[in-house]
Formats: C-alpha cells, structure tokens, sequence
C-alpha cells in the first residue's frame, strides 16, 4: 500500500515533466518545419538564387553552408572562408524573424526573409521584394557592354560597379564587389567575356547548381581515367 501510494504522489509531477518534454520536442519540430515551408511555395528570384547554399534545404543557411555552397562551385578554400563569413555576417541579422533571436556568432540566414537583407550599391536587378526586374537587367548591358552587345569585358563590368556605388556604403560596395567579381572568375569565357545568359542564370539560382554538377562530373571523368 505504501509503495502504490508512493506512486500516485509521483505520477502527478511525472505527468507534468513528461508534458513540458513533449512540448517542447513538437514546438522544435514545428520551429524547423516552418522555415522549411518556404521550399513548400513559390521562391522568388532572390530566394532561388540564395537557396543553393542552403545545402539541408532546412530554409537557414549557416556560415558552414554558405562555404560548403562556394566550395561546390569551384571556389578556393580562402575565398570562401571569406564569403562564408562577410555574407553572413553582413545578411544574416536583417534576415532574422522578429519573434526570432540568433545565437551569438550563428549568423544564420533565413531564406524567406532574404529580401531583406539586400545590401545597397547592386543593380536593383533585384526589387524589395526579392522579385526579377526585366528592366534593370537589360539596363546593365545597354549601358555598359560596349565591346559586344550580350557580354561584359573585365573593364566593363569594373566600370558597372563604379557607376552602382552609393556615398558611404562600405559594406554595399564590397558586397557587389565580391559577388560580380567571383562570377567573372568563374564564368568568364577564354576570351574575357561574361555573357548575358550566364549572369541572368546567377539571378534565378541555376548557374550555382550547373556549376556544381559540372564540377562532380569532371572529377567523375578524372578519376575514369
């Protein structure tokens, strides 16, 4: 009698802890569940062209992801590091949901909100919203592609950054710096030119998986050999 009293005493506080560990394991499910919802609808441009890195597809990118991300596309160890931590650091607290509060050096990014962390001195080939503006992309190349109508020189695409720059906008500049000059890097033809097309596939997030997939198939084709 003693032991089935002991029990009864014990169940009710048992209930309690039981109650508060199951809440709290489906209010973290429902947590993850919900930043991962914007893979459930339509991304705009932005959210395509940033979704890339994020490598879990969990609807956060991490500093990990984003250097995991610039790796993928054939970037070096240094310069990803780098871009891992500016674009992060620099993104990731505009991003953050206003009932959200980040841990301290997380930096993560949250994909439904990457509109707002649109940095200044771009092309605004991009609107607040995140969405693809027709006319500011043709707008680059009329106005700056000289040599050939459907591509930009190094020159040219140094004299596009120039004419984007904002008064007292470090950050900005370094940011289009760093994104316009890493595509020319990577994507520039034999002769100098980065075409239209490729930079157009940089707006809607395809050139980061073609480059991936182009490099896993030149190693797949190296190691045959």
């Amino acid at each position: 009698m003693a032991l089935l009293h002991a029990l009864r005493g014990a169940a009710k506080p048992l209930a309690v802890v039981l109650t508060a560990v199951v809440f709290c394991v489906l209010r973290t499910g429902i947590k993850k569940e919900s930043e991962a919802d914007v893979y459930n609808s339509e991304l705009t441009p932005l959210q395509r062209h940033v979704a890339f890195f994020d490598r879990n597809k969990d609807g956060i990118i991490y500093p990990s992801e984003t250097y995991e991300g610039f790796r993928a596309i054939g970037c070096g160890v240094a310069l990803s590091a780098f871009s891992a931590v500016f674009i992060n650091g620099l993104l990731g607290p505009k991003t953050i949901p206003e009932n959200e509060k980040a841990a301290a050096f997380k930096f993560p990014i949250y994909v439904k909100n990457i509109h707002k962390g649109k940095h200044g001195s771009d092309s605004g080939v991009y609107d607040s919203h995140g969405r693809f503006v027709p006319e500011k992309f043709e707008e680059i190349f009329k106005k700056h592609a000289h040599t050939r109508p459907d591509a930009l020189t190094g020159k040219e695409l140094q004299e596009l950054l120039q004419a984007n720059r904002e008064p007292n906008d470090l950050k900005g500049r370094v940011g289009g710096f760093t994104e316009w000059k890493v595509l020319y890097s990577l994507c520039k033809d034999k002769e100098g030119y980065l075409h239209k097309e490729t930079v157009r596939a940089v707006y809607d997030g395809s050139l980061f998986v073609k480059l991936e997939q182009e490099r896993k198939e030149a190693k797949e084709s190296a190691k045959k050999k």
